[in-house]
């Protein structure tokens, strides 16, 4: 953005003491939006204080920020949510400036492999190996327990780039390739889990929703790729104590998955510092609603 006076005037009163100005400051820089962000890291580049540079860090953010939430509200206005779109979204909170374009490759060269393996002859589960040997075994993707320790495992590019995602950011992946590959892959609203569920082909929510249970042909652990069957999922009911109902089986809709991915990567941010990561991510994850 060209430098006018004015903003070279909001430039000299960043470093006021003054909150109450730099509030009225920051507030007029934001308003000019993303368009004045390289402006604000030139001056960054420009000013060795380095409580002023935090000031210009927190503005940089917030203009993201505010950016992010435009583009997450078109995301949820859309007649068609996708999951990928999504979750790249998601990642864009910690990395604004993410180049999507070597995603979609690396995940074309994945998907890619696993057709190669496919035909029409193979059942369900000889379809679901063969989706987790390529991914975990070939690709050698790895999974870790949800510990809200690095963001970078909430995250895809992450994922793709170390080799290593927790159950929901493995699950995206695991959904994104089952649905580029017309493969009906779900994740279902399993207490406490982060669950994959492989329907059958017979399978109409809109006329089965009530009995969604039946659909399922097996399930699978985003985590390692590993299937189960009905009977471990009721042994695991069991053991926590949950009765079982209809409403555990059903398919989650994509908003509620990108809004899962908002909330749990929201704990990652719970020292002092952070925590207005936190309630930022907790509002991107209420517009989802």
């Amino acid at each position: 953005m060209q430098e006018n006076r004015e903003i070279s005037a909001l430039f000299t009163l960043i470093d006021d003491p003054d909150e109450e100005v730099f509030s009225t400051v920051s507030e007029r820089i934001v308003n000019y939006g993303p368009a004045i962000i390289p402006n604000l890291e030139n001056l960054w580049e420009n000013t060795p204080a380095d409580e002023v540079q935090g000031r210009i860090e927190m503005l940089i953010h917030r203009l993201h920020f505010t950016d992010l939430v435009k583009d997450i509200t078109e995301w949820r206005d859309s007649a068609y949510h996708d999951l990928l779109f999504g979750a790249l979204l998601v990642a864009k909170f910690q990395y604004p400036e993410l180049h999507t374009t070597p995603v979609l490759q690396e995940i074309e060269k994945i998907r890619r492999n696993v057709w190669l393996e496919m035909n029409s002859y193979l059942t369900p589960m000889e379809q679901a190996n063969v989706i987790s040997s390529i991914l975990y075994n070939y690709y050698n993707l790895k999974g870790t327990e949800i510990a809200y320790i690095n963001p970078d495992d909430f995250f895809l590019h992450k994922v793709l780039q170390t080799k290593k995602g927790n159950a929901i950011s493995n699950g995206i992946l695991y959904m994104v390739l089952a649905e580029l590959l017309d493969i009906p892959v779900r994740a279902i609203n399993i207490p406490r889990q982060f669950i994959l569920a492989y329907f059958n082909s017979e399978y109409d929510p809109a006329i089965h929703d009530d009995d969604a249970h039946n659909g399922i042909s097996f399930y699978v652990d985003a985590t390692t790729g590993q299937p189960f069957s009905h009977k471990d999922v009721e042994a695991y009911f069991k053991r926590i104590s949950v009765p079982l109902t209809a409403s555990y089986f059903k398919p989650l809709p994509k908003k509620r998955i990108i809004q899962m991915l908002l909330e749990e990567l929201a704990h990652c941010f719970e020292t002092p510092e952070f925590l207005y990561k936190k309630t930022e991510l907790l509002q991107l994850a209420a517009l989802l609603d």
